[in-house]
């Protein structure tokens, strides 16, 4: 994962800089990052502002040659300096002169580590350094880096105070990317549990010796460890599911010659991108942690590899926006979008595949549950458009299990897919059988032991925001 990073920036580097970099950046930066000969980086956080980066204080000034001297300094910056490519080409957010305060004076600038001359060949060495390489929890193997801008010459990409929308397209495939690594590390996790309780010896099971010939029989007799990897398999089939449905989406929204089309799938990708990002990265890292448990005393051990799995999870859950505000971004913006134009859509999607399938009595066990937990969605939107704009906090105590019912409800519907495709299988015949048969055991399982979830998220989320915000700041 830690390694993984370095190409997966300069990606989000590349799609910023096709959107908005004007020709000759291009032609200048695009053919060398494609080429892997040159990475990229974003630099937004400083040491005073995260989220909030209207609080933002690197400044832009501009020269007679139309680039700009930008200096100030940021944080956490990831891939920030290396010596795997020849140059590191940095995306970053400041300020220019006599700009507005606020998100709407920022701007984006292309600061590359070495300056390019004109045939593209490399020059002198720019005006930025590294001034410290942080110690993590995890993700050891990339270089998260205090980036320093001394006067660094830098060049405009798109529109001067519009730097924001610009960022924002290499971030939402950032968002993208970390729910994918929430999945993956999720995945790994499961496989090396799953493996290890086929081997690990320890007790007999409940109901009897199922390997009378050993000491013990192997711990994936017990129910808690097979709950436990059931749990995490369920999660991983349909997340897959839901990463892929996702990803065709952005083909559409980008390809497609048909502007509703382009125009449904680009609202897709809108509201599931917080789902995303959010919900695996939660998910997964605390799958890690469960996968971790199937092996006792020695998952706590650096020997076999779980502990770093846990570790390096962590991370996706705070960067490329903290699932918080993953959340808030969810309820704030993505709902209300366009009327809920969106949602509303999501909606009568899942509705009609019901409303098609769910007659079928090979379906009924697995779209009943849906219809429930669909129900439990529609109910906390309609409960947060009624309470949420007079008592805003109303929403942002419940913002989180919004967040995690929809999540719950999507996956849902990626299982109930799932199972359609598989009966469909089963009954033409051929190979496969055993395979498409677990698939519909772990849908089961998924209804009938992790969907019901919905209902205490909708419990909580009605319980509105009194006793959260209830006890004066310095009762903490």
């Amino acid at each position: 994962m830690s390694f993984a990073m370095y190409p997966g920036l300069t990606q989000g580097a590349i799609a910023a800089l096709c959107a908005h970099g004007a020709p000759e950046q291009q032609a200048i930066y695009l053919p060398k990052m494609i080429a892997g000969e040159w990475t990229g980086t974003m630099n937004l956080t400083e040491p005073h502002c995260g989220t909030d980066l209207g609080l933002l204080r690197s400044k832009a000034v501009k020269q007679a040659d139309g680039s700009y001297k930008i200096s100030g300094t940021k944080i956490f910056i990831s891939s920030g300096e290396h010596d795997l490519a020849d140059n590191i080409v940095h995306l970053v957010l400041a300020r220019g002169e006599g700009a507005p305060e606020g998100t709407k004076g920022l701007s984006l600038f292309v600061v590359p580590k070495v300056l390019p001359k004109a045939d593209g060949s490399l020059g002198a060495s720019n005006g930025v350094s590294c001034g410290s390489i942080e110690e993590k929890m995890g993700i050891h193997a990339n270089s998260t880096c205090v980036m320093n801008y001394d006067g660094a010459t830098g060049w405009l990409v798109g529109e001067e105070n519009r730097g924001l929308p610009a960022m924002f397209t290499m971030m939402n495939e950032a968002r993208l990317g970390v729910g994918v690594q929430g999945l993956a590390l999720s995945e790994v996790a499961y496989q090396n549990a799953a493996a290890y309780a086929k081997e690990r010896q320890q007790g007999r099971s409940l109901t009897g010796a199922k390997f009378p010939d050993l000491p013990a029989d192997p711990i994936i007799v017990h129910p808690d460890i097979r709950r436990t990897l059931m749990s995490i398999r369920a999660f991983n089939e349909a997340a897959r599911a839901l990463i892929m449905w996702t990803a065709l989406k952005g083909d559409v929204a980008r390809l497609s010659e048909d502007d509703k089309e382009r125009q449904a799938a680009d609202d897709h990708m809108g509201l599931l991108t917080p789902v995303i990002k959010g919900v695996l990265t939660d998910q997964g890292f605390a799958n890690t942690v469960m996968a971790q448990q199937v092996f006792g005393g020695h998952g706590y051990i650096a020997e076999h590899g779980m502990e770093q799995f846990v570790r390096d999870a962590r991370i996706a859950m705070i960067y490329e926006g903290t699932n918080g505000i993953q959340a808030l971004d969810l309820i704030g913006r993505k709902l209300p979008k366009d009327g809920g134009r969106a949602l509303m859509a999501f909606f009568n999607e899942v509705s009609g595949f019901i409303k098609e399938h769910g007659g079928d009595e090979a379906m009924k066990p697995y779209a009943a549950p849906l219809q429930a937990a669909l129900g439990h969605l529609q109910q906390a939107s309609m409960w947060f458009m009624q309470n949420a704009m007079g008592k805003p906090d109303n929403a942002g105590a419940g913002a989180t299990d919004y967040l995690h019912l929809f999540g719950l409800v999507a996956l849902g519907y990626m299982w109930v897919q799932i199972v359609k495709a598989a009966q469909a299988k089963l009954a033409a015949g051929g190979d496969g059988a055993a395979r498409l048969n677990a698939r519909l055991v772990t849908a089961r399982f998924f209804m009938e032991r992790m969907l019901p979830e919905t209902a205490a998220h909708l419990a909580r989320i009605q319980a509105g925001a009194a006793s959260t915000m209830a006890l004066p700041d310095e009762a903490f």
